[in-house]
């Protein structure tokens, strides 16, 4: 939204390209969600998009379960700390701590949130939160356990194009008013990975620096600090070529480029990648589909539960269990990479 006497952020970027040439995808994406984050509260039937805490108190509960179990086994150290990055409105915080505490492990609790109004919601669901601004302002002296899910999606990518005159960086101009792709003026053969090297024209690969950037400080905090770390996202378990960027609105796919600012973007997360940097930092690192992770975890017998505590929404919660295993909804696109360090044992759910 702009404030008064702003223009709004399509206008701005028009303005921009028209000055200084096209723009990168990352500053295009980057500065989009940076306001679409900042101006509202985007989640639930209401707004743009759902994610699964909200569509069942079973998973935040599994993720409680899941940390309660790693921190007995790594000695249920007392000052360790709960950290969720881009906690939403808090709801798989609430689900996490109440399945947490019946396992005797309540922690401080410490929320990475940049949207204002997000901030607000959550903390009148976990008033004893606290709120750093960033990864960098987390204590440095105690474990921590740490939760990011759908939080690296929406993290600026890069885009490489392989153009006639070799590859070049993806960036966004202007065909008239319309917002259009278009290849950049510079030479980056050299960021190109062999793998691709030699791909047809008009292959596009993707890179996500701010995510990189980010598994690698939390891995250098758990084999430093001790802990452990559950990344949820969707994306895949091998790099492969062809753009990912995408927008949501109102719950339903529009063109990345439309609405600058107005559309929540997003791009697949590359789970290689991010795996091979975790493990340099000499972590544990183990990844499973969510449907995999959630199963192995007993949301079965949990659902099954649940429906014999509360017969009225047995469909409700059997719609819930199928949503978030199945093949065919969130249980394979979605991806659960667990991370242990610094003493700290190996999760469970991943299988040997």
């Amino acid at each position: 939204m702009s404030g008064a006497g702003q223009p709004d952020l399509a206008t701005r970027f028009r303005r921009l390209i028209r000055i200084d040439g096209p723009m990168p995808v990352a500053r295009f994406m980057g500065e989009s969600n940076s306001l679409y984050y900042a101006s509202r509260d985007p989640m639930g039937a209401s707004g743009d998009f759902v994610t699964a805490p909200e569509i069942s108190q079973m998973f935040g509960e599994i993720i409680g379960l899941w940390l309660a179990d790693v921190w007995q086994r790594a000695g249920a150290p007392g000052d360790a700390a709960y950290v969720e990055l881009g906690p939403g409105r808090g709801t798989l915080t609430q689900d996490a701590l109440r399945a947490m505490a019946q396992h005797g492990l309540e922690p401080e609790v410490y929320l990475v949130e940049g949207s204002p109004a997000l901030r607000e919601a959550q903390a009148r669901a976990v008033p004893q939160a606290r709120f750093p601004d960033d990864v960098a302002s987390l204590p440095e002296h105690r474990p921590l356990m740490l939760v990011a899910n759908e939080f690296l999606d929406a993290l600026p990518i890069r885009q490489l194009v392989k153009t006639q005159s070799g590859w070049r960086e993806r960036m966004v101009g202007l065909d008239g008013d319309s917002f259009v792709f278009v290849a950049g003026a510079n030479p980056m053969d050299g960021a190109v990975p062999e793998r691709f090297a030699d791909c047809a024209d008009g292959t596009v690969i993707e890179t996500c620096p701010g995510a990189a950037a980010l598994v690698e400080d939390v891995a250098m905090r758990l084999a430093n600090q001790g802990g452990a770390a559950l990344f949820i996202d969707y994306g895949r378990l091998e790099a492969r070529s062809g753009s990912t960027l995408q927008a949501v609105r109102a719950h339903k796919k529009v063109d990345a480029l439309v609405m600058p600012g107005e559309a929540d973007l997003t791009a697949h997360v590359d789970f290689e990648m991010l795996a091979a940097i975790a493990g340099q930092s000499g972590l544990t690192v183990q990844i499973a589909t969510q449907g995999e992770w959630l199963g192995a975890m007993g949301i079965g017998l949990r659902a099954q539960a649940l429906s014999r505590s509360q017969p009225a929404r047995r469909n409700e919660i059997a719609a819930a269990h199928d949503r978030l295993v199945s093949p065919e909804e969130m249980g394979e696109l979605f991806k659960v990479m667990g991370l242990t360090g610094g003493g700290w044992p190996p999760g469970a759910g991943f299988g040997a």
